[in-house]
Protein backbone atom coordinates (compact mmCIF):
# COMPACT_ATOMS: atom_id res chain seq x y z
CA UNK A 1 0.00 0.00 0.00
CA UNK A 2 1.53 3.38 -0.96
CA UNK A 3 2.28 5.96 1.72
CA UNK A 4 -0.43 8.61 2.18
CA UNK A 5 0.23 11.94 0.51
CA UNK A 6 1.18 14.96 2.61
CA UNK A 7 -2.17 16.56 1.73
CA UNK A 8 -4.09 13.51 2.88
CA UNK A 9 -2.07 13.35 6.12
CA UNK A 10 -2.82 17.05 6.75
CA UNK A 11 -6.53 16.47 6.08
CA UNK A 12 -6.72 13.60 8.59
CA UNK A 13 -4.73 15.57 11.17
CA UNK A 14 -7.08 18.57 10.76
CA UNK A 15 -10.16 16.35 11.01
CA UNK A 16 -8.74 14.76 14.15
CA UNK A 17 -8.00 18.16 15.68
CA UNK A 18 -11.48 19.34 14.78
CA UNK A 19 -13.06 16.35 16.54
CA UNK A 20 -10.84 16.77 19.59
CA UNK A 21 -11.60 20.49 19.70
CA UNK A 22 -15.33 19.80 19.44
CA UNK A 23 -15.11 17.41 22.38
CA UNK A 24 -12.81 19.49 24.59
CA UNK A 25 -14.04 23.02 23.94
CA UNK A 26 -17.77 22.36 23.91
CA UNK A 27 -19.62 23.88 26.83
CA UNK A 28 -16.66 25.66 28.48
CA UNK A 29 -17.75 29.29 28.06
CA UNK A 30 -20.36 31.21 30.02
CA UNK A 31 -22.30 34.36 29.16
CA UNK A 32 -25.14 36.60 30.24
CA UNK A 33 -26.72 36.40 26.78
CA UNK A 34 -30.50 35.84 27.07
CA UNK A 35 -30.45 32.97 24.57
CA UNK A 36 -27.85 31.18 26.63
CA UNK A 37 -29.76 31.87 29.83
CA UNK A 38 -32.70 30.15 28.13
CA UNK A 39 -30.68 27.02 27.37
CA UNK A 40 -28.69 28.19 24.36
CA UNK A 41 -25.01 27.31 24.24
CA UNK A 42 -23.37 27.72 20.85
CA UNK A 43 -20.07 26.58 22.36
CA UNK A 44 -21.61 23.18 23.09
CA UNK A 45 -20.80 21.91 19.61
CA UNK A 46 -17.21 23.18 19.72
CA UNK A 47 -15.48 26.13 18.16
CA UNK A 48 -15.46 26.82 14.44
CA UNK A 49 -11.98 26.45 12.97
CA UNK A 50 -11.58 29.71 11.01
CA UNK A 51 -12.22 33.40 11.75
CA UNK A 52 -15.56 34.93 10.79
CA UNK A 53 -15.89 37.43 7.97
CA UNK A 54 -17.88 40.65 8.37
CA UNK A 55 -20.57 39.08 6.14
CA UNK A 56 -20.84 36.04 8.45
CA UNK A 57 -21.08 38.33 11.49
CA UNK A 58 -23.77 40.44 9.82
CA UNK A 59 -25.77 37.33 8.88
CA UNK A 60 -25.71 35.87 12.39
CA UNK A 61 -26.80 39.19 13.91
CA UNK A 62 -29.60 39.41 11.34
CA UNK A 63 -30.73 35.87 12.21
CA UNK A 64 -30.78 36.79 15.90
CA UNK A 65 -32.82 39.95 15.21
CA UNK A 66 -35.29 37.93 13.12
CA UNK A 67 -35.79 35.44 15.97
CA UNK A 68 -34.16 32.46 14.27
CA UNK A 69 -33.10 29.55 16.46
CA UNK A 70 -31.04 26.49 15.58
CA UNK A 71 -31.52 23.33 17.64
CA UNK A 72 -28.67 20.85 17.86
CA UNK A 73 -26.73 18.38 19.96
CA UNK A 74 -23.16 18.55 21.23
CA UNK A 75 -22.32 15.17 19.64
CA UNK A 76 -23.83 15.99 16.22
CA UNK A 77 -21.23 16.35 13.42
CA UNK A 78 -23.79 18.13 11.22
CA UNK A 79 -24.35 20.72 13.97
CA UNK A 80 -20.60 21.33 14.08
CA UNK A 81 -20.56 21.67 10.29
CA UNK A 82 -23.41 24.19 10.47
CA UNK A 83 -21.61 26.25 13.09
CA UNK A 84 -18.33 26.02 11.18
CA UNK A 85 -19.96 27.73 8.17
CA UNK A 86 -20.15 30.89 10.31
CA UNK A 87 -16.53 30.96 11.49
CA UNK A 88 -15.36 31.33 15.07
CA UNK A 89 -16.79 34.67 16.20
CA UNK A 90 -20.16 34.42 14.43
CA UNK A 91 -20.41 30.76 15.46
CA UNK A 92 -20.27 31.87 19.10
CA UNK A 93 -23.21 34.21 18.42
CA UNK A 94 -25.48 31.64 16.79
CA UNK A 95 -28.92 31.49 18.42
CA UNK A 96 -28.25 27.85 19.37
CA UNK A 97 -30.32 25.61 21.63
CA UNK A 98 -28.51 22.54 22.96
CA UNK A 99 -30.87 19.55 22.96
CA UNK A 100 -28.83 16.82 24.63
CA UNK A 101 -26.53 18.19 27.30
CA UNK A 102 -28.97 18.15 30.20
CA UNK A 103 -32.59 17.32 31.07
CA UNK A 104 -33.72 20.94 30.62
CA UNK A 105 -32.42 20.99 27.03
CA UNK A 106 -33.89 17.58 26.24
CA UNK A 107 -37.29 18.62 27.59
CA UNK A 108 -37.19 21.91 25.70
CA UNK A 109 -36.41 20.17 22.41
CA UNK A 110 -39.02 17.47 23.00
CA UNK A 111 -41.61 20.17 23.66
CA UNK A 112 -40.53 21.88 20.41
CA UNK A 113 -40.89 18.48 18.63
CA UNK A 114 -37.36 18.53 17.24
CA UNK A 115 -36.87 15.41 15.10
CA UNK A 116 -33.38 15.89 13.68
CA UNK A 117 -30.24 17.96 14.08
CA UNK A 118 -29.65 20.65 13.20
CA UNK A 119 -33.15 22.10 12.96
CA UNK A 120 -33.63 25.79 12.19
CA UNK A 121 -36.77 27.62 13.29
CA UNK A 122 -37.63 31.07 11.95
CA UNK A 123 -40.96 32.42 13.19
CA UNK A 124 -42.52 28.96 13.31
CA UNK A 125 -41.19 27.79 9.94
CA UNK A 126 -38.73 24.89 10.19
CA UNK A 127 -35.83 23.69 8.08
CA UNK A 128 -33.97 20.49 8.95
CA UNK A 129 -30.35 19.70 8.16
CA UNK A 130 -27.31 21.85 7.43
CA UNK A 131 -28.30 25.02 5.57
CA UNK A 132 -25.80 26.91 3.46
CA UNK A 133 -25.21 30.56 4.27
CA UNK A 134 -26.94 31.43 1.01
CA UNK A 135 -30.00 29.37 1.97
CA UNK A 136 -30.10 31.18 5.33
CA UNK A 137 -29.72 34.58 3.63
CA UNK A 138 -32.63 33.93 1.25
CA UNK A 139 -34.87 32.27 3.86
CA UNK A 140 -34.39 35.05 6.42
CA UNK A 141 -34.54 37.96 3.95
CA UNK A 142 -30.97 39.07 4.63
CA UNK A 143 -29.57 41.87 2.49
CA UNK A 144 -25.85 42.48 2.74
CA UNK A 145 -26.40 46.05 1.48
CA UNK A 146 -28.28 46.99 4.63
CA UNK A 147 -26.24 44.81 7.00
CA UNK A 148 -24.23 46.46 9.72
CA UNK A 149 -22.28 44.86 12.51
CA UNK A 150 -21.72 46.64 15.77
CA UNK A 151 -18.02 47.48 16.23
CA UNK A 152 -18.19 45.73 19.63
CA UNK A 153 -19.02 42.45 17.84
CA UNK A 154 -16.20 42.58 15.28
Amino acid sequence: MPAPSVGRQRLWRNLGLTCITALLVGGLSGTSDPLQAAGSDASAVGEAVSPSTPEQMALVEHLRRQGAVVYGAWWCPHCFSQKNLFGTEAGRRLPYIECDKDDNGRQRCQAAKIRSFPTWDLNGERREGVLSLEELRVWSGFSSNSATVSPALK
